[in-house]
């Protein structure tokens, strides 16, 4: 499971450069802050991968949600080397975004879930 988390990782930063350059205005800021939220639930599930999704999903909003209420304070904008990482300026409507980007992985991985357990154990033999 890390494997794989670490994989999507990737792809996910991978998918938000592309809407930085591909998505202009309110729909890449959206796209991007939920593709954020994204990234930190499957770090979440890189950290501990028996995590479950409810639980994952929490915490990813609640970590993009403190970090986003971190920019109140100003520092992440004065340090040029947390700018990437933690942004700039506090934005309300941020908020709900990675609300949306956590709920998206809670439905992707719970039907990822449902579609593994109703798959067959084994082949059918070919008689």
């Amino acid at each position: 499971m890390r494997l794989k988390a670490l994989g999507l990782i990737g792809a996910t930063v991978a998918a938000g450069l592309v809407v930085t350059v591909a998505v202009p205005g309110v729909a890449g800021d959206a796209l991007r802050d939920a593709l954020y939220t994204v990234a930190w639930y499957l770090a979440v599930l890189l950290a501990a991968p028996r995590t479950r999704p409810a639980v994952a999903a929490s915490a990813a909003a609640g970590i993009s949600w403190a970090v986003e209420l971190f920019q109140l304070t100003g520092i992440p904008a004065a340090h040029p080397g947390w700018r990437l990482l933690l942004g700039t300026g506090f934005n309300a409507a941020d908020l709900l975004w990675y609300a949306l980007g956590a709920a998206a992985c809670l439905a992707v991985h719970r039907a990822a879930q449902t579609r593994t357990a109703t798959l067959p154990r084994t082949l059918p033999s070919s008689k």
